[in-house]
């Protein structure tokens, strides 16, 4: 639902002068960011680069929903987060660090699970959505709920030193369940943690940021049908062609999904 910002102000001129230089973005472009709106889920590894490049760029409204604390293992990558935030509930520690960021944004903080019973409501003002999860069960729920609200979904995943990036956007493209028809099961509760290097989830996070505001802007070629492969040690970035599956039970043709 995009907002109905007032005019670009003299701070806001000096603040985004490097944005208003780029042909590709200048005035309109940075009003429509101004404009957008855009919902974060999860603001951990991933969900602290994504926060701090949306409203460092101008996105008018910002949500941030997690409902964890900030904790001292955190700090080795998210960077989002001071030694003296721990504790704190991230949706708020995160809520404050971006305003100091940016006091031209508005940030909503929603220290709550995205779960079936707030996912319609939480997305529901907001023009998309992004990936900044750890988990299987809310990457299929984001996707659902995009898909019926007709909204992109910037993925994003990694894993020690790899990591995924993707636009799911079931009106131009294959949405998430077409291409991970089923999920993994998911590692037993005392299952010791996986690693992560962390720079791995800034590089992820920072090309979902980008994936977003090309949507935004309307500019260059997102990743509609398209799935980025990272690899760290190798330094590599790889691509795999995606497609719609006509039998998808999220955005299959009513007729192919029965």
């Amino acid at each position: 639902m995009p907002l109905s910002a007032p005019p670009l102000q003299p701070a806001e001129r000096r603040r985004y002068a490097r944005h208003l230089i780029l042909p590709e973005v200048g005035e309109a472009g940075q009003q429509r960011l101004k404009n957008a709106s855009v919902l974060l889920v999860g603001v951990g590894g991933l969900g602290s680069p994504i926060a701090l490049y949306l409203a460092a760029a101008g996105v008018g409204r910002i949500g941030l929903v997690d409902d964890d604390r900030v904790d001292e293992s955190n700090l080795q990558r998210q960077v989002l987060y001071t030694t003296a935030q721990v504790g704190q509930p991230k949706a708020l520690a995160a809520q404050a660090r971006l305003t100091a960021l940016n006091p031209h944004s508005r940030f909503d903080a929603y220290p709550l699970r995205f779960d079936e019973a707030h996912a319609d409501r939480l997305l529901a003002p907001y023009d998309l959505v992004v990936d900044g999860s750890d988990n299987f069960a809310t990457r299929y729920l984001i996707n659902r709920t995009a898909a019926r609200q007709g909204k992109p979904y910037v993925f994003g995943s990694i894993a020690q030193f790899e990591g995924q990036v993707s636009v799911f956007y079931a009106a131009e493209g294959p949405c998430y369940q077409c291409v991970f028809a089923e999920a993994p099961p998911e590692p037993p509760a005392n299952a010791p943690a996986r690693g992560v290097l962390g720079a791995v989830p800034g590089v992820v996070g920072a090309l979902e940021a980008t994936e977003a505001l090309k949507l935004i802007l309307g500019i260059g070629r997102p990743l509609i049908g398209r799935l980025l492969l990272y690899d760290a040690l190798a330094m590599t970035f790889d691509f795999v062609q995606l497609r719609k599956r006509p039998h998808c039970p999220v955005c299959g043709t009513p007729a192919a999904s029965e």
